[in-house]
């Protein structure tokens, strides 16, 4: 005899041998009791869908109905759709929400054809897991609310804190426009007089010109001459004019810088940036603040464009430059290096200040965290320095020891993989 099949008995319908009932095989009130022993509810219906059997878990599911009439108030629990997909596939599923708020999850089985054959369905009581499911998605949205709260507080710290380095730098920069304004202001006032005395004598030949004898007029205009000193005009007016361009050209730097400085697209698209113009144009920035006490020196390699943020950039460049010069009591150097190693370039900065302590260096990158007084800083300029380093998939370190200064090197990728270019 061939082996069994999956599914079936080894009995064969056909002989009417085999046909005689089995002591092997379960009757119906087995079955049944096998049903009893379920957790989940089970409801059995013949072919043409008309229901005969029920367990007790599935009985609970519609307790109250009155007698007999369960087996209908299950069925009725069904889908229009669920016993004729079933049919046609063999398998149909499905989650219903009874009237007390309980999630039932339905599966129907068919089995058989020509409307004979049977179906079988399942329930099982799915609310607990359901509402374990929508309170794990309340906290999901939650989080995320969270998550969007926390980003626009740190986009507004970020904002804070630019806003605090521009309004500190404000009156250095407006020193350092003043003193150009100011010489051409004076040189103006300067040239003005000179143009008096120049139309003055104008006026003189111009009368000496329509006189019956300009000779008459010669000794009131050589007195004007004498007077308004035409030769030293002559001579000094082109270099007043050379002083109000270099002047006016000064302020259009400072002006050409601070819009480099805080050069940013509105949708902050990464593009490619000459890092020397950036360190350049802060320095030019910052320069109040520094020429007092530090002495500045440049070491720069050659650098290729680096695909950046450039005003994220600048501003990390500013902190650790306005850091570099608090740090110096009196009078100090500073010392900016770049260059190019693989596949990344690097910038450090470096000071002959106080150093930084080895227990302070552990917490230096810590958002408010400031070893300096109360209300001289906000301990929020190197922790946003860290992050603009590390959302360009760099790093920044700090090595010091006290009394012997403070070096941070900054290393940047020259490109970023997953970004595209403006």
């Amino acid at each position: 005899m061939p082996p069994a099949r999956r599914g079936r008995t080894d009995i064969d319908l056909s002989d009417p041998v085999s046909n005689r009932p089995d002591d092997r095989l379960p009757s119906i009130e087995d079955v049944q009791a096998l049903h009893e022993l379920m957790d989940v509810g089970v409801l059995m219906c013949m072919g043409d869908g008309t229901p005969y059997h029920a367990n007790s878990a599935a009985c609970a599911l519609v307790v109250g109905q009155a007698a007999g009439d369960y087996l209908s108030a299950l069925l009725a629990l069904l889908p229009a759709e669920a016993l004729a997909s079933a049919r046609r596939t063999g398998r149909w599923y499905g989650e219903v929400t009874l009237d007390d708020a309980r999630v039932v999850q339905v599966h129907a089985y068919h089995h058989g054809s020509n409307g004979r054959g049977q179906f079988m369905v399942v329930f099982i009581d799915v609310t607990e897991t359901h509402a374990r499911e929508q309170e794990q998605q309340r906290r999901h949205e939650e989080s995320q609310q969270t998550l969007a709260r926390l980003a626009g507080a740190q986009e507004q710290l970020l904002q804070a804190e630019k806003m605090a380095s521009i309004g500190q730098l404000a009156a250095g920069v407006a020193h350092e426009i003043n003193n150009p304004i100011g010489y051409v202001h004076s040189n103006l006032g300067t040239l003005q007089e000179y143009l008096h005395g120049l139309f003055a004598v104008i006026e003189a030949y111009e009368r000496a010109l329509r006189a019956p004898d300009p000779r008459a007029l010669q000794a009131e205009i050589d007195d004007m001459r004498s007077r308004f000193d035409l030769d030293f005009i002559r001579s000094d007016l082109p270099q007043l004019m050379a002083e109000s361009r270099e002047g006016i050209e000064r302020v259009t730097e400072i002006v050409r810088n601070l819009k480099d400085f805080s050069y940013s697209d509105r949708d902050e698209s990464w593009r490619l940036a000459d890092l020397h113009a950036g360190l350049d144009s802060t320095i030019s920035i910052i320069w109040n603040e520094l020429k007092y006490k530090v002495t500045l020196e440049k070491d720069y390699g050659a650098l290729p464009l680096v695909q950046c943020l450039p005003s994220e950039l600048n501003q990390v460049f500013m902190n650790i430059l306005l850091n570099a010069s608090h740090a110096i009591a009196e009078r100090g150097r500073v010392t900016v290096a770049t260059g190019v190693r693989d596949d990344q370039v690097w910038i450090s900065i470096e000071d002959t200040g106080v150093g930084i302590p080895e227990d302070v260096q552990q917490r230096i990158f810590d958002p408010f965290y400031t070893t300096k007084p109360v209300g001289k800083g906000t301990g929020l300029g190197l922790s946003i320095s860290y992050r603009i380093v590390r959302k360009h998939g760099g790093n920044i370190e700090v090595s010091s020891s006290p009394g012997n200064g403070a070096c941070f090197r900054i290393t940047l990728p020259i490109r970023q993989p997953d970004k595209s270019l403006a």
